[in-house]
Parts: C-alpha cells; structure tokens; sequence
C-alpha cells in the first residue's frame, strides 16, 4: 500500500478513536451513573470505572448495527473516500469539543448523522430517504415516549396503595423480559439465535411463540422476585441495588449505540480493503471510549450528580428505565441516537410528575430542542460545503 494512502489511514484511525474517548468522556459516559452517584449507591471514581467496563462490552456485542447504519446506510450509491471519513470524524468530533468547553448542548448522533450525510451527498452519494424517515421518527417520538413513560412509573411509585416492593420488582421483571429478548453478537447472528431466549429454547430442544413467551415469562419472575425479596428486607438499599442495576445496563446499551458514531464512518473503508474484521474494529472503538470514561468522565460524572441528587431513587428510576428501553430499540433498528435527547427527554417526564408543570422549564426545553436540530443542520452544511469545496 502506497505511504500516502498508509497515512491516510491512521489519520481516520487516529480521528476515530478521538471520536471515540470525546463520546466515553461526554454524557454517554457520565448520565448512566450519575443518578446512583447522586442517590449515594456508588463513589464517583467506582461509576467512572464501572460505565467504562459495560460500555465497552456494549460496544463489543451490540455495536455492530448503528456501525453499519452509520458507515453504509446514510448514503446510497457509495462509500466515503478516506478524506472524507477523516473530515467526518474531524467536524463531529471537534463540534463536540467545543460543546463540552462552551457548554452548548451539541450531541454527538445529531453531528456524526449530519456530517456523513452531508460528506455523501456532496461527492455524488443519493440520499436514502426510507432511513432517514425511520431516524426522523425514532428522534422525534423519542422525547414523547421516553417522558411519557418515566412520567408514568414516576406516579406510580410514591402512591401508597402500591408498595414498592411490588412496583419496582413489576419494573425489574420488565427489564429483565425485554433483556432476555435482546441481541447480542456473541450469541449467534438474527433472532431468535442472538438472544439469550433463542439459548434457552436451543438448550431445551423447543422451538415456537408458546416456548419463547413461557422463557421470557419465567425470567421476568424470577428477577421480579430477587427484586421484591430485596426491597422487602431492604428497602433503601435495595432501591439502590436497583438503581445501581439500572444504570450498568443503561452503561451498556449507550456503549451498543454510541460507538457506531465513532467506527462506523470507518468501517466499510477497512472492510473494503480488508485490513480488520468488524469485531476488531468494534473492540477499538470500545477501547477508545473507556479510556474516555476512565479520564474524562469523572469529573462531568460528579457535576451531573449534583443535578440527579434532587431527584432521588425513585425519580432515577423512572428516568432510566425508558432510557434502557429506547436505546435497545435504537440498537435493534440501527439508528443512531443521542443519549443526551433519551436522558433528558425521561428526566423532564419524572420531574413533571413529581412537580407538575412548574417542575418544567419550558424555557430550557424549548434551548435544548433547538440545540438538538441546529447540532444536525450545522454539522451537515459544513459538512456538505467543505466536501464540496476540498474534495
């Protein structure tokens, strides 16, 4: 391989592992701990630790559909070149560094999307409408889904007529049966053969929706009363330990939807010409973002905390359980997703139903939102003018 292309090629390694360590050191590697650091179930340099390890084996076993959306399915009619992977990388990468220095909440899905989608269109790429109308929905449903939910389970928990040792176990089984039933790599490739469900039907020689509903069925129980059990013995400490629980497999899943938006620009160019597989790819970007998690997400860990400390663990749990949910359903459809538009969307539902209307600063929402949409027009036009202009 000519030296020049050689080059070329580290630069956009180089581009994506930085991409890499800004998103393990931004508010996917922070907002998973931050409610249990604020609740006291965990020391800030443990979650730091801790997100770093789940994020990673998210990355590892669940990184492979956002990566392919990301490098193949945004643009039809080609692949970028590797200038145009690097400048990918680059633009994202750096709006994100200047978001975390100013403060201005731009988020990495929403500048990653608008910057490849912009690169591919300006070197002759045609736009690939149906998936853009399937992000489109999946960002646009996901503040009314996710702050509808957590608005739900955040007034059912303080009622009195419904112990906590039966609401959060009804919750715990509903994690646990949509866990059973989500795909991991290392399981075998499709459904049901990727899920721990599909294990246990192969293990017991049975097959059909009777035998999958019954497996699932038995893990939501038996996780719904290890869970009930605890809280019953104890009830703060076992809010925690649920809370704590709650935040690994949110660690997770950010790592399974997060590390698309640092390999994926890069992986069909090292496919093409086959100098990695895709494991190792995914294993590089995984890396990347737990070197971020341990060095740089601490500190915004801790300052995060301050936030989630008013909310409790009850109000913690109602905001990370639809926050599992909807980055396991980004995961399963290949969208990339901001974790920072998940989180908050979930927070705001909690708090309306703790405080009510005036929990809500419309104001800020109205900030945020605007954030989210002028991340994604800025990335794509500078994207799209300097592709045009310099490649």
């Amino acid at each position: 391989m000519h030296p020049a292309l050689i080059a070329l090629f580290a630069g956009a390694a180089l581009a994506s592992l930085f991409m890499a360590w800004v998103i393990g050191a931004g508010s996917s590697g922070a907002t998973p701990y931050a409610p249990a650091v604020g609740a006291n179930a965990v020391a800030t340099m443990r979650a730091a630790l801790l997100v770093g390890v789940f994020g990673f084996a998210g990355a590892v076993t669940q990184g492979g559909n956002v990566s392919e959306a990301v490098g193949g399915g945004l643009v039809g009619g080609m692949s970028l070149p590797v200038a145009g992977v690097i400048l990918v990388l680059v633009l994202g990468a750096g709006l994100m560094a200047v978001g975390i220095t100013t403060g201005y909440p731009i988020t990495t899905a929403f500048t990653v999307t608008g910057a490849v989608i912009g690169v591919g269109l300006a070197l002759g790429g045609t736009p690939v409408w149906g998936k853009y109308q399937q992000i489109a929905a999946v960002w646009v449903l996901t503040p009314f889904i996710g702050g509808g939910i957590a608005f739900t389970i955040a007034s059912l928990l303080p009622r009195s007529d419904v112990p906590e040792r039966y609401s959060i176990s009804v919750l715990a089984g509903l994690v646990g049966a949509v866990l059973v039933n989500v795909q991991f790599s290392f399981l075998g490739e499709g459904s049901p053969s990727g899920t721990v469900r599909g294990l246990g039907q192969q293990m017991l020689a049975v097959d059909g929706l009777v035998s999958a509903v019954a497996i699932t069925g038995l893990v939501a129980l038996a996780v719904g009363a290890v869970v009930w059990w605890d809280v019953s013995r104890d009830k703060h400490g076992g809010l925690r330990r649920v809370l704590l629980a709650l935040g690994s497999l949110v660690a997770f899943s950010a790592g399974g939807s997060q590390v698309g938006l640092a390999v994926g620009p890069l992986l069909p160019l090292l496919n093409e010409v086959g100098m990695v597989s895709t494991f190792a790819v995914l294993v590089g970007g995984g890396l990347g973002m737990l070197v971020g998690s341990w060095t740089g997400a601490p500190r915004m860990i801790k300052s995060l905390a301050q936030d989630y400390s008013s909310l409790g663990p009850r109000r913690s749990i109602s905001a990370l359980v639809p926050s599992f949910l909807i980055a396991q359903l980004a995961v399963l459809l290949g969208v990339p997703i901001s974790f920072n538009e998940i989180v908050v969307s979930a927070i705001i539902g909690s708090g309306a139903a703790v405080g009510g209307r005036a929990a809500v600063d419309a104001r800020k929402i109205g900030m945020t939102v605007g954030a989210w949409v002028w991340s994604f027009l800025l990335a794509f036009a500078l994207a799209y003018a300097t592709a045009f202009l310099l490649l």
